[in-house]
C-alpha cells in the first residue's frame, strides 16, 4: 500500500520523525519499518527523518503487507452502500434504519460495513469503522478507507471535532426554544441493552437540543452532540419526558411498526490530511422520510 499526501498551506515546517509520530500517529513499529526500508519519499526522492518537510511537499509512504494487514470483512451489496463523500482516505455514507454499521459474527454480511466493502473491493480499499449508529438510527457515518487515517479520525472524535447533528421526532411537546441537557449516562444494571441516566457512577454526556417545529402531540428537534455515549440522544430525551417516538428500548407503549424517529442528517469535520473543512448532509431529513418499518 501507498499513501501520498500533499502537506496543506498551513502546514508548518517540521522533521519527517515528528511528522510521521506526532501528526500522523503512525505507530512504533510501523515506523521503524519505514525508516529502516528508506519508504519515505518527498517530492519523489528517498528521504531521512531527521530531514524537514515543509507545506507543498508530497509525501509517500509505502507499506508492506505486514505493516498493516488487510481486514477480513465479508462483501455484501454494492449497490446499498449510498455514498455522501468520498476521496482517498474517508468514506461518509448515508445508513438506512434497520441494519447495523458492522457485524458481530464473522458469517453476516448485510451490514453497512459489508455494503461498504463490496463497494470499495474494486479498489483494493478496505473500510474501517470510525464511529456507529444504532440499528434503528438512519443518516450518515463515517469510514476511514485505509488503516493510516483511521486513528487520527479517532483522535478528532475523542477531541470532539467530529460534530453531528440529528433530527428527531418526540413525543409531547417541548415548550423551550432550546436546552442542553447534560445528565451523566450509564449501564442499565438489569438490561445490557439499555443506558440509564446515572449521575453517581455515570461518564458526563452533553446533548444541545433545539425545536424545529412543534404538532398537537410531539415535537421535532435537532440535536447536537459533544460526547458520544452509546443510546446518548434516545436516552437524555427519554430522561426529560420526551422519548424518541418508535424507540423500542426507551419509549413505553411504542406505535406498532413505527420506526425509531432519529436520523443522522449532519457531519463535519476538518479532514486530517488536506486540513479542509468538510460537512456532508444527508439528501432527505427525517420528516422526508417514510415513517414506518420496512
Amino acid at each position: 500500500m501507498k499513501l501520498t499526501i500533499t502537506l496543506p498551506s498551513s502546514f508548518q515546517t517540521k522533521d519527517i520523525r515528528t511528522l510521521l509520530e506526532e501528526d500522523w500517529l503512525i505507530p512504533r513499529k510501523v515506523r521503524h519499518f519505514l525508516r529502516v526500508r528508506k519508504n519515505v519519499q518527498v517530492n519523489g526522492s528517498a528521504k531521512l527523518f531527521h530531514e524537514t518537510v515543509t507545506a507543498g511537499d508530497e509525501v509517500t509512504l509505502s507499506f508492506e503487507e505486514n505493516d498493516y494487514p488487510v481486514p477480513d470483512i465479508a462483501l455484501g451489496d454494492a449497490d446499498k452502500a449510498a455514498v455522501l463523500f468520498e476521496d482517498d482516505h474517508l468514506i461518509i455514507v448515508n445508513k438506512p434504519h434497520g441494519i447495523k454499521t458492522h457485524p458481530n459474527q464473522p458469517d453476516e454480511t448485510d451490514t453497512l460495513l459489508n455494503h461498504i466493502a463490496a463497494y470499495l473491493a474494486p479498489s483494493g480499499s478496505s473500510p474501517y469503522v470510525v464511529h456507529r449508529l444504532d440499528k434503528e438510527t438512519s443518516g450518515a457515518v463515517l469510514f476511514a478507507k485505509n488503516p493510516v487515517v483511521l486513528p487520527l479520525l479517532g483522535r478528532r472524535l475523542e477531541r470532539k471535532e467530529i460534530q453531528r447533528i440529528y433530527e428527531a421526532e418526540v413525543a409531547g411537546i417541548i415548550t423551550e426554544p432550546a436546552l442542553t441537557i447534560t445528565k451523566k449516562i450509564g449501564r442499565h444494571r438489569h438490561d445490557r441493552r439499555k443506558r440509564v441516566v446515572d449521575e453517581q457512577h455515570g461518564k458526563p454526556a452533553v446533548t444541545h437540543v433545539t425545536v424545529t417545529d412543534r404538532s398537537h402531540q410531539s415535537t421535532w428537534v435537532r440535536c447536537r452532540l459533544e460526547t458520544g455515549r452509546t443510546h446518548q440522544i434516545r436516552v437524555h430525551l427519554q430522561a426529560i419526558g420526551h422519548p424518541v417516538i418508535g424507540d423500542p428500548l426507551y419509549q413505553q407503549n411504542a406505535p406498532a411498526n413505527q420506526r425509531l424517529m432519529l436520523h443522522a442528517r449532519e457531519l463535519s469535520l476538518q479532514h486530517p490530511f488536506t486540513h479542509e473543512p468538510i460537512t456532508v448532509r444527508t439528501a432527505l431529513g427525517l420528516k422526508d422520510m417514510p415513517r414506518r418499518q420496512g
